[in-house]
């Protein structure tokens, strides 16, 4: 038997905030209300928090 191992991809998450691809295990993730967001670093992070932040704000 010659059963041939073949490598997954891992599974992709797009980014909140650019849509960038990225590795689920890599991605950042914060849960908001109702659903999970992604974001592929600190930046996009970060501006998703000052978004939501001036969303409620109005």
């Amino acid at each position: 038997m010659s059963d041939k191992m073949t490598p997954k991809e891992p599974e992709q998450v797009s980014c909140d905030i650019c849509m960038k691809e990225v590795p689920i295990d890599e991605a950042n993730s914060c849960e908001a209300v109702d659903y999970v967001v992604h974001f592929c670093g600190l930046e996009c992070f970060q501006k998703w928090k000052e978004n939501k932040q001036l969303e409620q704000e109005k």
